[in-house]
């Protein structure tokens, strides 16, 4: 494991190592237990798209773990003046140890990482947000104790929140439910994975979907990149909404996850988001604790 670019490159046992890294940090952490693995190191973090958790969570691990994280704006680069990526990857490779990305195209972290002689990771692409799935799983785990039997339910839009979580939950022996409208279909990659798949369904019956569920996840109808159709994705999407009716639904000890920021009375009810926030919470905490386990992964010596 060089990088992180997407769910797909990982096999289980690389998942489950992460994790089980992650857990050790976190115990470390609440312990007050030092864990300098990355003194001396030094992160770029390239943000093209806005952020809160995954700025403040990687840059809060970076100095947990004893290193510096380098924030760069794309307004901050040459990069947003048309310097080439692949020439952005390899001056940054000689000042640094390692560059994380927030971007649009997922194009750009796979030639970034090409070009780039140190580990690069994906912070979110349009395709992929592999950083948000190990918090997520790692929730899951901390709830349910292990992933064997369980089933996820997905509801609204098949993004890259949905194409990593289907990769990841299904290479750890779960099942997977998505709930789209019609007209929003999987990313053939992701189409590709799943095809012939038993643990995988799609259906645009919500209450289908969400049937004995142990996990109910959302995110918000229309994701950065996806402004231009706020009002149309409105319309689409405006029954598949986590609410009273889809946790009756689903197993009676389901948990929420959702990886914000929330829309309330869009794709979750307040009612259900003040229900599980302190799971929504422990999710988010856990971007800390994930993303330091994956900066020790490809950064330590």
């Amino acid at each position: 494991m060089n990088h992180l670019l997407k769910m797909l490159d990982l096999s289980k046992e690389e998942i489950i190592e992460l994790l089980n890294l992650a857990d050790q940090l976190k115990y470390e952490k609440a312990n007050n237990i030092p864990h300098p693995h990355l003194t001396g190191k030094t992160l770029a973090m390239i943000f093209e798209k806005s952020s809160t958790r995954t700025r403040v969570s990687f840059e809060v691990g970076m100095y947990q773990l004893g290193g510096h994280p380098l924030f760069l704006s794309s307004n901050d680069l040459q990069m947003g003046r048309g310097e080439p990526i692949q020439d952005t990857a390899r001056v940054l490779s000689r000042y640094c140890d390692g560059i994380m990305i927030r971007t649009f195209g997922h194009a750009i972290v796979e030639e970034l990482a090409e070009y780039s002689s140190v580990p690069v990771i994906n912070g979110l692409t349009d395709f992929s947000h592999p950083c948000q799935i190990f918090a997520d799983l790692l929730t899951i785990r901390e709830y349910k104790g292990s992933f064997e039997g369980l089933k996820v339910c997905f509801i609204g839009d098949p993004n890259n929140m949905a194409n990593s979580l289907i990769v990841g939950a299904l290479k750890l022996g779960m099942r997977f439910s998505l709930a789209s409208p019609e007209g929003y279909s999987l990313h053939p990659e992701i189409a590709d994975f799943v095809a012939g798949n038993p643990d995988f369904e799609q259906t645009t019956d919500v209450l289908e979907a969400a049937k004995a569920a142990d996990v109910v996840i959302t995110d918000v109808w229309a994701s950065m990149g996806d402004e231009a159709e706020v009002e149309e994705r409105k319309k689409a999407f405006a029954n598949y909404q986590i609410n009273r009716q889809v946790m009756d639904t689903a197993d009676e000890d389901a948990i929420v996850l959702h990886c914000l920021p929330a829309h309330r009375e869009e794709e979750i009810t307040t009612e259900i988001f003040e229900k599980y926030a302190h799971v929504i919470f422990d999710e988010a905490e856990n971007r800390l604790h994930a993303q330091k386990a994956i900066l020790v992964k490809l950064m330590a010596p």
